[in-house]
């Protein structure tokens, strides 16, 4: 009896050598790939801007007048995306108004109406539209009801922090809405 494997079983067993290598291989292969593609797509995963504070600091309690009169400042801040971290740039515009020793409201500058800046008035009290000369009361209220604005100015949130700082949830709303749609 000779020992010799018929070229029938040597190729079975070539195959299944071979079979089993290309698993073996792949798995290994695979587990680096994943590990890559888990990092590559970690910064989509995270939720940036939406589990951070979108407040940012606007001004100091000691810049708003105590009579009441809204002073307009400048929103800078931070943008992070998914990849990008850009450096602080102004993102927009608010009117702050002293309400109280340490109360502060805030409205955004932009019209609702179609998106111009409002200035604020002093010798009326009041903000005027120059696109289509509508006019809101300090509050933000609209003063004429045939304004073609849809809504009143868009008020913000405020916090004042260590009992100097004024912070505001800075958000653009979509213009031409009667109500208060969120921009991305």
């Amino acid at each position: 009896m000779s020992n010799s494997l018929s070229p029938e079983s040597n190729d079975r067993r070539t195959f299944c050598k071979g079979a089993l290598a290309a698993c073996i291989g792949g798995g290994v292969t695979l587990i680096p790939i994943g590990a890559g593609i888990s990092v590559w797509l970690d910064p989509l995963d995270k939720k940036g801007s939406g589990s951070e504070s979108t407040a940012v600091k606007v001004a100091n309690l000691s810049a708003l007048p105590k009579d009441g009169v809204p002073r307009k400042f400048s929103v800078i801040a931070r943008r992070t995306d998914a990849w990008t971290t850009t450096p602080e740039t102004p993102i927009g515009a608010v009117y702050l108004l002293r309400t109280g020793d340490k109360t502060v409201e805030a409205l955004n500058v932009v019209c609702p109406h179609a998106g111009c800046f409002v200035d604020y008035l002093p010798s009326k009290g009041s903000y005027l539209c120059p696109c289509h000369n509508s006019l809101f009361a300090l509050d933000g209220k609209i003063i004429d009801p045939n304004s073609p604005s849809p809504r009143a100015l868009d008020h913000l949130r405020v916090e004042i922090r260590n009992d100097s700082e004024v912070w505001v949830e800075f958000k653009n709303f979509i213009s031409g809405h009667s109500e208060q749609i969120s921009q991305s």
